[in-house]
């Protein structure tokens, strides 16, 4: 029995979900190829300050809208699926839909207004809209909406755990459900920051309410919020390889104790260090940026646990197919399996998109490579690929299960996957090596007069054709991706090949300690960790420059009220 057959309603939800990622996808992949064909000179059919709205609309329509209406979707399945039971309120649950649904259109408007001069509504900047650049009241009145909707879903999510909880004490909770929750609890400490930023500074700001905003200040909030927000993507791809991937390899997740640790870590480890994105900020002391340069190595244990998990995994399951030898049991995986192949080409770049982070996270290195074409590369590496080619795989397997129909076009879904994977090779290889020779981001023109076009990784020329060449095949591996969706919503009759069960795993929650389950316990810890992580250079940048100064010109010289004075003076000399 699929999803759809047990539980109509809910997967009618899912579905929507996902369709709503799927228009933003779209939305996102069109802005995506005009960007790189203006960039390299290709093709121009934009001017210049087009660009940025380009730009704004990609980021915010691919690592917001795309990202989170998919992990809605998924994770209301997982819940759903994990614990046997539908949400306790439907109506509840399209509310939190609907609010989603209107912010996006809200923001959507105030980005796409953009491309005329008929209006003064404005909001090109860009997906880290933190000040000076000042958007329309009602872009960032569509962003609160939006992060309304998606605190009411895990509301909702907490609700069904809760109920299910009362017909089922002393149980342990679901694998699904237990990655859902710790999720959501990090999206709400974490969002916390934005919504403080919008709601105090930039709204009333952009309304005329207050003259000027502590740029510094808001630009702190935002990466308070805009580290963990990446895990936040993340996440919903590590349930899927989590979940699928066993299945589909056939056999079971090796440990799910190990599964759980890795989800609590990324509660206590992912919002205390958002200063590594600002090592090149005045105003915060140097010795802060070590701690959190330090403190955020310690986020590669979550990956190297999943990693080790996953692919144990996978093995197993291989070996269930008859796999042998050392590595011979690669070959016994289900390679001709589009949503297993995606999964898996994903979790490979991830790998390597790890390592990149590796060189973002450290001070004296992150100084090369700081605000030029490296860093999209490893978002692209990351977030466009570990998560986009994850959902776009896992939607092999998911959009039957919620439809009730059999894919359609299974061997051009492989196709697909791997045309994703070599864009995203070409387009981030050009990009990496740009970034190493200063090549800028951010930027309708990044040639330079007198620029030496001949360097040492090979010719600018050369990593430009690369960067076009990559992000066509990307465009043209989504529009393979959304025809293959839009064939398997309309194909009604067929039924699907699998019934959606997934194993238990191989070493189950009854061999991990009961405090894995202890929720409040882990919160309570992750709060500490953010007041001990936080509290003084927030403290530091309000004394040195008010809540709502000095000024937002970007090209005035650093206030000297910047300069702290008496304790945290005191308490910067020690970490300077």
């Amino acid at each position: 029995m699929t999803f759809a057959d047990a539980y109509p309603d809910q997967a009618r939800i899912v579905r929507m979900s996902f369709w709503s990622s799927f228009v933003a996808l779209a939305l996102g992949a069109f802005f995506g190829i005009l960007q790189a064909l203006h960039r390299t000179d290709i093709l121009r059919v934009i001017d210049s300050s087009t660009y940025y709205t380009v730009l704004t609309g990609h980021g915010v329509f691919l690592v917001i809208t795309f990202t989170i209406f998919f992990l809605v979707g998924v994770y209301q399945w997982a819940v759903t699926d994990s614990l046997g039971r539908g949400p306790v309120d439907m109506r509840f649950t399209w509310t939190w839909h609907g609010l989603m649904t209107i912010g996006t259109i809200m923001a959507g408007v105030a980005i796409l207004a953009g491309f005329t001069d008929a209006t003064d509504i404005d909001a090109d900047v860009l997906f880290t809209f933190y000040a000076p650049l000042a958007a329309h009241p009602l872009f960032y009145l569509g962003l609160v909406v939006f992060v309304i909707g998606t605190w009411l879903a895990g509301v909702d999510w907490f609700r069904s755990w809760l109920a299910w909880r009362s017909d089922n004490p002393g149980e342990r909770i679901p694998l699904p459900t237990f990655m859902v929750l710790t999720t959501m609890i990090m999206w709400y400490i974490a969002s916390i920051g934005v919504a403080v930023a919008i709601v105090a500074f930039l709204l009333p700001w952009s309304l005329g309410i207050v003259d000027s905003v502590n740029p510094l200040l808001t630009r702190t909030l935002f990466w308070y919020f805009g580290h963990p927000v990446v895990y936040f993507w993340l996440l919903p791809a590590y349930l899927l390889w989590y979940t699928l991937l066993p299945k589909l390899s056939g056999g079971r997740l090796f440990s799910d104790p190990l599964a759980r640790v890795v989800f609590i870590l990324f509660i206590l480890l992912s919002t205390p260090v958002g200063i590594h994105h600002q090592y090149l900020d005045p105003g915060i002391a140097e010795g802060f940026k070590f701690i959190v340069m330090t403190n955020t190595m310690f986020l590669l244990l979550p990956s190297l646990l999943t990693a080790f998990t996953v692919v144990a995994s996978m093995e197993h399951g291989a070996r269930q197919r008859g796999g042998e030898g050392y590595f011979d049991w690669l070959t016994a995986l289900p390679w001709r399996d589009p949503a297993f192949t995606g999964m898996a080409l994903a979790g490979l770049v991830f790998a390597f998109g790890g390592f990149t982070g590796i060189v973002n996270a450290g001070m004296n290195i992150n100084y090369l490579v700081h605000n030029t074409l490296w860093v999209p590369g490893h978002i692209h590496t990351q977030v466009g690929t570990a998560v986009a080619l994850t959902f776009m795989a896992g939607s092999y397997w998911l959009i039957p299960q919620v439809t009730g129909n059999r894919l359609v076009g299974r061997d051009l879904g492989l196709v697909q996957v791997v045309l994703w994977f070599l864009g995203i090779v070409f387009m981030t290889n050009s990009m990496y090596r740009g970034g190493l020779i200063g090549i800028p981001r951010r930027t309708a023109e990044p040639r330079y007069t007198g620029f030496e076009y001949e360097i040492a990784v090979g010719s600018v020329a050369e990593l430009e054709f690369q960067l076009a060449l990559g992000a066509a095949l990307l465009f043209v591996s989504t529009v393979l991706f959304l025809g293959i969706v839009i064939a398997t919503a309309l194909n009604h009759d067929s039924e699907p090949l699998d019934d959606g069960t997934i194993p238990p795993a191989l070493s189950g929650p009854e061999d991990g300690p009961l405090v894995l389950d202890n929720l409040k316990l882990w919160t309570a810890i992750a709060i500490v960790l953010i007041v001990i992580a936080y509290t003084v250079p927030l403290a530091s940048i309000v004394d040195g420059g008010g809540l709502f100064g000095p000024g937002i010109d970007p090209f005035d010289p650093i206030p000297t009220a910047l300069e702290p004075t008496g304790l945290l003076a005191a308490l910067e000399s020690v970490l300077t």
